[in-house]
């Protein structure tokens, strides 16, 4: 049984996660770390080499691949090496609860080819970012549910947290997501030109319409310590993270909604994001709405090769970030909320 994690200059939030990692009963760990190529070494890649544990399998890319990049390159190193009957993956803000591996490794879930964990905070609220879901286009009656309920209607309850048996999901995050060797092989490795953002979602839909069964396991938790979507609402920090947000629920909608019903959500959808661009000010609503035209283009087109250096510079011609504008109804969800449905 092995681990991926994928790190980018997060010294201590990687750092907790490895501990509790070699506190588990794995075989193999596996870091890639992301912001060993850039400028300004925050001291990973030195602490990581002084552990000495021959467990740790430590990567280092010539450039930053993103979450989807790293993912698809710890995996391929990991069956290179080992081909372990199960890799579990996970951000370095994440780390599985104690006690959570060894419960796996004694006795996995028998009939499922992928096994997602339950995903808590911190404080042991349940992370809505990975709340596991069905997709919501997969019939007419949870497609009409969807319609008048919205969220609740796909995503897992709060009462599927607290059962004893797994319920049988179509979209899990890449926190505490358990990959069998299964499904490695039918479903392949996830897409490294997505950068970040949906990776995780389009995997898991591609895995299911292999015919690949995926479970949620409430026994098995994970702790997420995501402080991403704190702070303002409806603003991307950095900003250039917008183009990707935008782009990859394109191919999101593409692949859940197929090919009849993507052109209506991807509308509804645009609309939205475009009424976004009311609270930036200044330089920063342009940008945005420059890199959103860029997003909606690529994502139609399917292309998802643009340099992220392209899409680094574009969003560096807004320097002075100005505070959001407030809103007069009180604090509204922030981008990546109202995208999770």
């Amino acid at each position: 049984m092995a681990a991926v994690v994928v790190t980018c200059n997060r010294p201590a939030q990687l750092r907790a996660t490895v501990e509790a990692l070699l506190a588990a009963p794995l075989d193999r760990i596996c870091i890639v770390d992301n912001g060993a190529c850039g400028d300004a070494p925050d001291g990973t890649a030195a602490w990581l080499a002084g552990l000495h544990d021959p467990r740790l399998v430590l990567l280092s890319p010539p450039r930053n691949l993103g979450g989807a990049g790293g993912f698809a390159l710890g995996l391929a190193e990991l069956e290179a090496r080992a081909d372990p009957d199960w890799i579990v993956v996970m951000d370095d803000d994440a780390r599985p609860a104690p006690g959570a591996i060894a419960r796996f490794r004694a006795a996995p879930p028998a009939g499922w080819d992928a096994v997602a964990a339950a995903v808590r905070d911190p404080a042991g609220r349940i992370a809505e970012m990975n709340r596991p879901a069905r997709n919501p286009f997969a019939s007419l009656r949870r497609f009409a549910a969807t319609l008048v309920r919205g969220r609740p209607a796909f995503h897992l309850t709060d009462a599927d947290y607290l059962a004893e048996t797994p319920t049988e999901i179509d979209i899990a995050s890449f926190v505490g997501l358990f990959l069998s060797r299964r499904a490695r092989q039918m479903g392949g490795l996830p897409d490294a030109r997505l950068f970040i953002y949906g990776d995780d979602v389009l995997h898991s839909l591609h895995m299911r319409a292999l015919g690949l069964r995926i479970g949620f396991d409430p026994r098995i938790r994970f702790e997420h310590d995501c402080r991403t979507l704190q702070g303002s609402a409806w603003i991307y920090r950095p900003l250039w993270k917008a183009y990707y947000h935008h782009r990859n629920l394109l191919q999101v909608f593409r692949a859940a909604a197929g090919r009849w019903l993507f052109g209506p959500v991807a509308l509804v959808r645009l609309a939205r994001w475009a009424l976004r661009a009311r609270h930036y000010r200044g330089p920063e609503r342009k940008v945005y709405l420059r890199l959103l035209s860029l997003a909606v283009l690529d994502g139609v087109r399917g292309h998802l090769g643009r340099p992220h250096e392209e899409v680094l510079a574009l969003a560096a011609s807004a320097r002075r970030p100005v505070p959001p504008q407030a809103s007069a109804r009180g604090a509204p969800k922030t981008a990546a909320q109202e995208d999770a449905a």
